[in-house]
């Protein structure tokens, strides 16, 4: 068992609730820790309206969903109201995203509590800076970015640089335009056999269609300090905002795998027993797949909610099973283990597998 830890309770970073909140409810977290969340990624489950994401650098009031559409600015009082030191406030529903009449599922980051560092725009032309204000979770590998794009300044294979905050090089980064109708855009996490994820190829969230290399929007992996951006698609000049993940032992993995097309599948070992897996087909076109620890309680887990559509939870099928160190596909569907299929994963933990102490956790 050499599956080591820094983080031995990872529902102090992340965790998911659920809730039939049809007005004005508070929703508080049942993990270990108290959980006072900056990103929350909304979906109701009982019913076909998009997915909501809000996040503590823009403020209770605004969320953009996982479509094409422009962020959205909600009246006072209505959606989400506070982020709470262990949960979250719904007021009287307007948009239905994360609250309204029926069942919901909420996924929970914590990034650095509201407190942000802004960056100002410096230099022209490649290399340049993009204005940003980020806060980051050092601990956790998480961090939470509105920039300014900067299109302008770049020719084609030009990038410019956002600054996250991690300290390490991210994995994966998501990001949306929110002054207008744009994509998803998710770069990195082997997105195929021969490529990174960041060599001008890209995936897009709220779309089943596969890898996509025909743009600029990244060809240099991030470092450190930067994320770069090429000159479309995600650095137009614009308001965007993104989120920046970095993979850490025992609590995060951002990574591939190829199908055996069998029901009983492959056991991809994570290093911990998951909280929550996203998955996606790369090399045809599918959909994008969620599943956590708290629908469907128990093993194997069919319920499942697509990011890329606005339908209700789909229990029609038993898919995975969620283990000790990592999740088993119990299922043969091209959507996520078809012979020779290439998939890229996002999990994240409910409990490590070995803890920093040396203690195991258990399956499901």
């Amino acid at each position: 068992m050499a599956d080591y830890t820094n983080i031995d309770d990872p529902s102090a970073y992340f965790q998911t609730v659920l809730h039939s909140s049809a007005n004005a409810a508070t929703i508080t977290n049942d993990g270990n820790s108290d959980l006072q969340p900056d990103l929350i990624w909304s979906k109701a489950r009982g019913a076909a309206y998009t997915h909501g994401l809000y996040d503590s650098n823009r403020g209770v009031t605004k969320f953009v969903g996982v479509n094409q559409s422009a962020e959205t600015t909600a009246s006072s009082g209505f959606d989400l109201t506070s982020f709470n030191t262990d949960g979250f406030s719904t007021g009287n529903n307007q948009y239905n995203t994360i609250c309204g009449g029926t069942t919901y599922v909420a996924w929970q980051w914590k990034a650095n509590g509201g407190t942000t560092t802004s960056v100002s725009a410096s230099g022209t032309g490649n290399g340049c800076i993009n204005a940003c204000t980020h806060q980051a979770n050092t601990t956790a590998g998480f961090s939470i970015i509105t920039y300014t794009g900067r299109d302008d300044q770049l020719n084609n294979a030009h990038e410019s640089k956002v600054t996250h905050g991690l300290g390490v090089a991210p994995s994966v980064f998501i990001c949306k335009r929110r002054d207008g109708t744009s994509n998803w855009y998710y770069l990195g996490g082997e997105q195929s056999s021969v490529n990174n994820g960041w060599n001008n190829v890209h995936l897009l969230l709220n779309q089943t269609a596969t890898i996509n290399g025909n743009n600029y929007t990244s060809n240099t992996e991030p470092d450190s300090t930067y994320i770069y951006l090429g000159n479309q698609l995600v650095n137009t000049v614009d308001s965007w905002v993104g989120y920046a993940f970095a993979e850490k032992q025992g609590y995060s993995k951002f990574s591939s795998y190829v199908g055996n097309g069998d029901a009983n599948g492959r056991m991809i070992a994570t290093g911990f027993k998951p909280a929550f897996v996203l998955l996606k087909r790369t090399d045809v076109t599918n959909n994008w797949l969620i599943y956590d620890n708290k629908r469907s309680g128990y093993n194997p887990k069919q319920d499942k909610l697509y990011p890329d559509d606005t339908s209700a939870e789909d229990a029609s099928t038993a898919s995975v099973d969620l283990l000790s160190n990592g999740f088993k596909l119990r299922a043969s569907s091209a959507s996520q283990n078809a012979s020779g299929g290439h998939y890229i994963y996002m999990a994240f933990a409910e409990n490590p597998f070995v803890t920093s102490t040396g203690v195991p956790t258990t399956a499901r």
